[in-house]
């Protein structure tokens, strides 16, 4: 682990004087994040809402998307991930990457298996 925090984000794009500038950076950038998240499910654009990508909406994908940027970076800031060996980042960051992977294919093959169930199966809904 380095000696000293590093007051600089996107890979040192911005650098801070100080700690207290560093913190209302990121600050900014994740309400910057997040208002792009409340506009996009306030206004719920028909362009997004309409198109599907895998069998869900491409709004959906985008808040999983910037959910997973702000953990991400929260994590690599925060938790100063940044500052530790490239392994040791990687077995922390693509573990998770890959298990949601898995999770998203087994949902996507047991859902539709499901669905293939209800239209064409054995049984039937009896309410």
């Amino acid at each position: 682990m380095a000696d000293a925090h590093k007051l600089e984000i996107f890979r040192g794009l911005l650098k801070f004087k100080s700690n207290t500038q560093k913190i209302w950076g990121v600050l900014v950038f994740l309400t910057i994040v997040t208002a792009i998240e409340v506009a996009l499910g306030i206004t719920k654009p028909d362009a997004l809402v309409g198109t599907s990508f895998l069998g869900m909406k491409l709004l959906n994908w985008i808040f999983i998307i910037l959910t997973l940027v702000k953990a991400y970076y929260i994590a690599w800031d925060f938790m100063h991930l940044r500052d530790e060996k490239s392994s040791l980042r990687r077995a922390i960051v693509w573990t998770p990457i890959f298990l949601v992977l898995y999770l998203v294919f087994i949902l996507l093959v047991e859902a539709d298996y499901i669905y293939e169930v209800f239209r064409d199966g054995f049984v039937t809904w009896n309410f």
